[in-house]
């Protein structure tokens, strides 16, 4: 199943074994899924359900992945079962919460999940009529409890990839942020050394939809070369604009990057760890 779905394939789907989840971060999240959202479509919140809380960022980052337990009670609350086909979407142009549900769903090694293309303004711009009403989710058996969240890479893996040749590090943050001209978010700015920069926003086409694949195969697989899929890693700022880009690779073909979930704002909040201001290449 490719990780992309357009939406006349989402408004063809049998409705009894489908559930459309709306993925929306920030503190008024709920609030615009209730002014508008696809008909039926569920609500999770990126900052509440698909992360933690955390005390100190410097050990996770800002968006720490929940515990499977927590999130098996969150796929269970939404009616989700192993055999469901989940549909995700934000109104982010999919590069926060859905890519990021998307990533975790595959990461625990649930089959059937695909990111609506476009989102929500995918929608918007068909002329869908949207719905303001809460959808209760239906009552199902629940979620077997995962065993872990598979594809991740520790910081201690992220320190020896940034300085091999045979892998790849990739930091999809704006260039500005890359090379530390500037640092809206996190405490310092800059970048891991050894990483390249890859803006996950390039992956997008005029229209806010993700390239053809075949567009995407060239633009990745001319910066991998001959590194494999397997040895590259993903991160951005927290976690969750990479999981656009892991998202970007698969439906490209080139699958196995694994995502560095502390991402900068872990590594920047790591004082004994080197900054790079400066491009590798």
């Amino acid at each position: 199943m490719q990780p992309l779905i357009d939406l006349p394939k989402l408004l063809a789907l049998d409705k009894t074994t489908t559930v459309i989840v709306d993925v929306r971060g920030g503190a008024d999240a709920h609030e615009r899924y209730q002014q508008s959202h696809l008909d039926g479509a569920v609500f999770a919140s990126l900052d509440d359900d698909l992360a933690l809380h955390p005390e100190d960022a410097a050990f996770g980052g800002r968006h720490p992945l929940p515990s499977t337990k927590d999130f098996a009670d969150l796929l269970t609350r939404l009616g989700i079962t192993p055999d469901t086909h989940v549909v995700i979407y934000d109104d982010k142009a999919n590069a926060m919460g859905a890519a990021r549900l998307w990533w975790m769903l595959k990461a625990i090694g649930h089959q059937k999940v695909q990111v609506l293309n476009g989102g929500l303004k995918a929608a918007i711009d068909k002329g869908i009529i949207l719905s303001f009403e809460e959808v209760t989710p239906n009552v199902v058996e629940s979620y077997p409890v995962p065993a872990g969240f598979a594809g991740t890479a520790s910081i201690e893996e992220v320190k020896l990839a940034a300085n091999d040749d045979s892998h790849l590090v990739i930091d999809v943050r704006e260039n500005a942020r890359y090379l530390g001209q500037t640092e809206p978010i996190d405490l310092v700015a800059g970048h891991i050394p050894g990483a390249i920069n890859i803006p996950y926003a390039g992956n997008m086409d005029s229209d806010s939809k993700y390239l053809v694949d075949e567009l995407l195969h060239d633009k990745y697989a001319q910066q991998l070369g001959d590194i494999s899929p397997k040895n590259v890693i993903v991160h951005c700022g927290s976690g969750v604009t990479a999981c656009h880009t892991l998202l970007a690779l698969e439906q490209a073909g080139l699958t196995g990057a694994k995502l560095y979930v502390g991402s900068w704002s872990e590594w920047s909040r790591r004082p004994e760890l080197p900054i790079g201001k400066e491009s590798r290449y």
